[in-house]
């Protein structure tokens, strides 16, 4: 029976229409603020004094806090009425948001963000049970589920397309007074539109389990410590990466045997004994690892095509439109029951073609539409992949451990973009570096080319009026530019190479694996948790 005929949780008065609109407005604000502050990462750093990876840290521990009060969320969803519950989170959002705009301290910045994260967590589950069980039939279920994670992959580039007039006009917290703003209509429209009423049973919130959930947190947290600064802290030669790997070590070991002990856990390991579950989780991060590619993709762009902000975010509506036909496409052959193999293959083999065509695009001058068919294979093969693969292993599981299930799924997301900044991080520090010195070593004033290039660009600025003084210095600082253009370049080369590797890999494991090809995805719960 539809769940809101029995529980009223919007007013009588209020259409079909506008319900799904509201829990819309409700969780859209906070999809635009998970990844806000990769909206421009120079611009972040440059407004709270600190490094590009401290950003990239914030959003982890935004990432955090979703991941880490996932299972506690449900406590806390079972405690207040409905209407109490949205407005409270949605205060929290509005509170955090708003600190962070008049906030410049890096250390003030982090805290908040995993709260944000928290919050986040909070309005989605929400949001998307009130959702489902308003759907009823599956066919709109899988619809709803392919919807909300259509706007998460596209937080990035749509996040792009809208701060870049933004970020150029005003500093870069202006953003997160605008998104301030955007929880207002949603919070108007609860108040006016919802009942004070309770989905379950109010339950109490006592013996909760707060050391699990510090446990999980604080490994998760740690976990991202180590990959995202590892490669500029030289890994186990700092002590504060050691010490952090050591203590994920104990604190994963601690935290393992606790649930394997208590009667209720926190999370059920045991769904790490099914096969497919454990294959999904395998190809789910595989996937998040190849998704950030389209990052370097942008450096490129903006580094060496030296194309400004608001151009990148134009060129990155291709990769925008190939993310909805991807989810779009992924729907249909969900509702048709088609093979997981079919899909996946048609995913991994759309990201393999990106990164191989990317190989012989990236040069030091080139026109924007050549990138515009291999940016939509980027975003057709994600959204291929994400909600089939994320179904396929949360369907994987007895139903009593779909929970469970989505929190792996959503911890093993949260490993897979934190391993793909570190993947990145290496690449852009340690080989870009690598290649950086090789070309110094071959670049010398006694190098008959170097001297040919250094008199053709004074001879070029001398003919545009530069005095013969400053015109040697800039023929200088040319050629280190080209220098420093030529290592992004083939840094970008070596890292999509790798990931051609890994992906050819993933396909042959795909092909191989003969269970899948009699393997199909459905939706068997009516809640089912956005892992």
């Amino acid at each position: 029976m539809h769940a809101d005929k029995i529980i009223p949780v919007f007013r009588k008065w209020v259409p079909e229409w506008m319900v799904k609109l509201i829990l819309f407005l409700v969780i859209l604000p906070s999809i635009m603020l998970f990844f806000l502050p990769l909206a421009n990462i120079n611009a972040a750093a440059g407004l709270y004094g600190c490094e590009p990876a401290d950003v990239q840290y914030s959003v982890a521990l935004f990432y955090t806090g979703y991941t880490g009060f996932y299972l506690l969320e449900r406590r806390f969803y079972s405690y207040f009425a409905t209407k109490e519950y949205f407005i409270l989170f949605t205060f929290l959002q509005i509170a955090t948001a708003f600190a962070c705009y008049h906030t410049r301290t890096l250390y003030v910045l982090l805290p908040l963000r995993f709260v944000q994260g928290i919050g986040f967590g909070c309005m989605v589950t929400l949001s998307l049970s009130l959702m489902f069980t308003r759907l009823k039939t599956e066919r709109a279920r899988e619809i709803s589920f392919s919807v909300f994670f259509g706007l998460l992959l596209c937080a990035v580039p749509i996040n792009n397309l809208v701060t870049a007039d933004l970020v150029d006009s005003f500093d870069f917290n202006m953003l997160y007074k605008c998104i301030t703003f955007s929880y207002l209509p949603s919070l108007v429209l609860m108040l006016v539109t919802m009942n004070n009423v309770r989905l379950q049973v109010k339950f109490p919130l006592y013996n909760l389990d707060w050391q699990s959930f510090l446990l999980y947190t604080v490994m998760l947290a740690l976990a991202a410590f180590v990959l995202i600064y590892g490669q500029e802290y030289y890994w186990l030669e700092d002590r504060r990466i050691a010490g952090s790997v050591i203590a994920i070590v104990g604190l994963t070991l601690v935290f393992a045997i606790r649930q394997l002990r208590m009667r209720r856990p926190y999370m059920q390991l045991s769904v790490f004994g099914n096969r497919n579950f454990n294959v999904g989780l395998l190809l789910l991060f595989i996937m998040y690892i190849c998704r950030f590619a389209s990052g370097i993709t942008n450096n490129f762009f903006s580094s060496v095509l030296k194309f400004d902000p608001t151009h990148v975010s134009y060129i990155n509506v291709f990769n925008i439109a190939g993310l909805v036909c991807g989810v779009f496409i992924a729907c249909l052959l969900i509702l048709q029951q088609r093979n997981i193999r079919f899909i996946w293959v048609c995913g991994f083999m759309a990201l393999l073609v990106f990164h191989g065509v990317m190989i012989f695009l990236f040069d030091t001058q080139a026109d924007e539409d050549h990138f515009f068919v291999p940016l939509f294979l980027q975003g057709f093969g994600v959204g291929m992949l994400m909600v089939p693969t994320i179904v396929y292993a949360i369907a994987s599981v007895p139903a009593v451990h779909a929970v469970s299930a989505a929190a792996i799924c959503l911890a093993v997301r949260f490993l897979g973009f934190c391993s793909a900044t570190a993947i990145m991080n290496y690449f852009e520090l340690l080989g870009k570096g690598r290649h950086y010195n090789a070309f110094q070593d071959h670049l010398t004033r006694l190098d008959p080319t170097v001297k040919y290039e250094l008199a053709l660009q004074t001879q070029r600025l001398l003919h545009k009026g530069v005095p013969a003084l400053q015109a040697a210095k800039q023929a200088d600082k040319l050629l280190v530019n080209a220098v420093n253009s030529q290592s992004q370049l083939r840094f970008a080369m070596d890292y999509y190479a790798l990931m051609c590797c890994l992906l050819a890999v993933t396909l042959l494991f795909i092909l191989l694996f003969p269970y899948l090809n009699r393997t199909v995805v459905y939706l068997r719960s009516r809640i089912l948790a956005p892992g």
